[in-house]
């Protein structure tokens, strides 16, 4: 069974055993509009939550990637480096980082869906 929980910088986290996976949601795809170029780490880095793991440029603005919790980047989108409009048209598909947690309960300060639901609104 998988939970999402989402940042209120915009970033969600899908739990799933011992892996989490990381994007953005549709309400920045939105915010930022065409999305031209994804920088995404290199698989092997830590990550703190909170901490920039990466950069995201669209038509409109360069914005910073937070990671929602702490843990090891064990692989990354490469699609998205080909084709960064996918966050766009999918970014609860177009994941962009996994994860192996290294404080798996960092995920229980996070938001649920209907909190963030809440904070876009």
């Amino acid at each position: 069974m998988s939970e999402v929980r989402f940042t209120d910088q915009h970033e969600w986290v899908r739990l799933e055993g011992d892996e989490a996976t990381v994007g953005i949601t549709r309400h920045a795809a939105e915010q930022l509009g065409d999305v031209v170029f994804v920088e995404l780490p290199e698989v092997g880095r830590q990550v703190k939550q909170g901490e920039i793991f990466g950069t995201i440029e669209s038509v409109k603005a360069v914005s910073e990637l937070f990671a929602p919790i702490s843990g090891e980047v064990t692989a990354v989108n490469g699609e998205l480096g080909v084709h960064p409009e996918r966050v766009n048209a999918q970014p609860h598909d177009a994941w962009m980082i996994r994860l192996r947690p290294t404080a798996a309960n960092e995920a229980d300060s996070l938001l649920d869906a209907a909190a963030y639901t809440e904070l876009t609104r």
